[in-house]
């Protein structure tokens, strides 16, 4: 291989940061294959359902993280449990009322996006404590709507769409798969992406260029919030109800996914395809760590190193270049 072709792989994997996560999917994939007789393409259809649901969250995770500053969304997990009870409370299991039932979340998440903006943009808390503080009090509220429930019944809409299947293909990825091109359109073809671009690689040279600064970083709290909020709906359907830990994997996961899948965790570039790769990994390694009967406290442990080593990874000194080299070329 000469060295022009190894320059000329080099910059289109930097470009393309996705690659990575694909790989690991791959490789993770052959190993369960070979040393597993459980695993099937049924097995591969649970794990894409599963990813699907985290595909979802992690994708308006990956805006906030987007806009730069090292901005998380911590109340995700809060706002898709909250938004399952109010979904099981206002629905009833009655199709007629599912436009109720959408409104109400999409509502939800739309105040608590708002609200999470103003700590951040106007009171300027740092996003992690802000969002954190707000989960806690969703969090709060979920303990009240867990005590007016008095059934769990799934309207028939929602059940297709959260656990059926069209043509042997779930739902649910075909809905992820859809709002993954939705977000590559946004982030690539809109001037909203283009300014989300810019005010994440420098928010202070973006302001000086005439980029509403905080009306951007605003928009992607409200989006992370709705998009959890609406995921909370879909996640109900499929289990058949609401219980009140069902958002705390996706908070950690959420980001994850995003920092896995090639996004800089400083913000300034990202990628929709490789958040969903990313998801996709974090599925498939938490089968191998029930395959391999680790208990839950060892699988929390391992999820949590690979976080550390991702974060790590780009705040090394090669992954500082990595940010420049993508902010040069935007």
């Amino acid at each position: 291989m000469t060295v022009i072709s190894q320059r000329l792989i080099q910059d289109w994997t930097r470009r393309n940061r996705w690659i990575w996560s694909l790989f690991g999917v791959l490789i993770l994939w052959m190993v369960i294959s070979s040393v597993s007789d459980r695993f099937s393409l049924n097995s591969l259809s649970g794990v894409a359902v599963s990813a699907s649901f985290l595909t979802i969250v992690a994708l308006g995770q990956m805006f906030v993280i987007t806009s730069g500053s090292g901005n998380i969304d911590l109340s995700v997990g809060s706002v898709l449990t909250l938004s399952a009870y109010a979904g099981v409370v206002l629905i009833h299991g009655d199709n007629a009322r599912l436009p109720l039932g959408i409104l109400a979340v999409a509502a939800i998440g739309l105040a608590v996006g708002l609200v999470n903006a103003a700590l951040v943009v106007l009171c300027r808390l740092p996003a992690m404590i802000g969002t954190l503080a707000t989960g806690y009090i969703l969090a709060t509220a979920t303990l009240f709507a867990n005590r007016g429930v008095r059934s769990f019944a799934v309207c028939p809409i929602l059940r297709f769409l959260g656990a059926e299947r069209v043509a042997g293909l779930p739902v649910m990825m075909l809905i992820a798969l859809a709002a993954v091109a939705m977000c590559i359109y946004v982030l690539n073809w809109t001037v909203f992406g283009r300014l989300l671009t810019a005010a994440g690689q420098n928010d202070r040279a973006a302001y000086l260029a005439g980029v509403r600064v905080n009306r951007t970083i605003a928009a992607t709290f409200v989006i992370s919030s709705v998009v959890a909020a609406l995921d909370g709906l879909l996640l109900s359907a499929y289990v058949g109800g609401a219980f009140l830990e069902m958002g705390i994997p996706y908070l950690l996961h959420s980001i994850a996914a995003v920092v896995l899948g090639g996004s800089l965790v400083m913000g300034g570039s990202s990628t929709a395809v490789g958040t969903m790769f990313g998801g996709v990994l974090l599925v498939l390694i938490v089968a191998t760590m029930q395959i391999a009967n680790l208990p839950p406290g060892a699988q929390d442990i391992v999820e949590g190193l690979v976080v550390i080593s991702v974060l790590a990874l780009a705040a090394s000194p090669a992954g500082r270049r990595i940010r420049r080299r993508s902010a040069a070329r935007t």
